[in-house]
């Protein structure tokens, strides 16, 4: 990659501004274990799969529905999966789906306040374009969590009709900041949604590694890697 000063940044969001870089199964599993949810975690990781499948299928979430909505929906159809299939009981959805979502929302909300320093800084420097595979309802997220400012543009999967890893999510985003690729800093938590497309462009790369779905991701290992958020500053300060 040819030798250019950094001049803009894109920002995936699901797991990189909202849990530290872990997969998202991760936290919810989490929040089924806090609400003590009597379900293993092969059947839990089944559901999830179903409910994703679900949401690409059906337009369960709106465009203004905030992330404790989306965490709602999401759950709920989760649970009634799970019921449905034997492994909880009749009623257990109604019963557990308010404090999975709240245990979910307020991880959530400590995790974007924990990267709202590094946010601060970047913002201060660089021009910053979001670009996420998401719902439809990224900017209802976004202005819940106070995030909104800190972007110029939106580039979401569901607005647009390209999802990662496709890199053609990546090149509206640069088109987005007006800058070439190797001006730009993508930073994101997948390796191969967001850090390998956006290299296949020219874009520089920061990979937020945390737990990820399959051993194999946990496994993987790249240049780009780092620890956390903030350690995305001594990259790009």
């Amino acid at each position: 990659m040819e030798n250019t000063e950094l001049k803009g940044i894109i920002f995936d969001y699901g797991g990189t501004i909202d849990s530290r870089g872990t997969h998202w199964s991760e936290v919810i599993w989490e929040g089924y274990r806090n609400a003590g949810v009597p379900v293993d975690k092969t059947a839990f990781r089944d559901a999830y799969v179903y409910a994703e499948r679900e949401l690409a299928k059906t337009r369960h979430i709106l465009p203004h529905h905030n992330f404790l909505d989306l965490m709602r929906i999401k759950v709920r159809i989760e649970l009634d999966q799970l019921v449905e299939t034997g492994h909880l009981a009749p009623g257990a959805a109604d019963l557990y789906t308010e404090p999975v979502a709240r245990y979910c929302y307020r991880a959530a909300r400590e995790c974007v306040e924990e990267a709202r320093p590094t946010l601060d800084a970047l913002y201060a420097r660089y021009p910053m374009v979001l670009v996420s595979n998401f719902y439809g309802n990224v900017e209802a997220v976004l202005s819940d969590f106070d995030l909104r400012k800190y972007f110029q543009s939106i580039v979401e999967s569901a607005v647009v009709g390209v999802r990662k890893p496709d890199p053609r999510i990546f090149e509206l985003g640069v088109e987005a900041l007006g800058l070439r690729p190797s001006e730009v800093l993508v930073i994101g938590d997948s390796l191969k949604k967001d850090i390998l497309p956006a290299r296949s462009i020219g874009c520089r790369t920061a990979w937020i590694k945390g737990k990820g779905w399959t051993a194999d991701e946990d496994a993987a290992t790249d240049p780009s890697m780092i620890g956390k958020l903030s350690d995305v500053l001594d990259v790009a300060l």
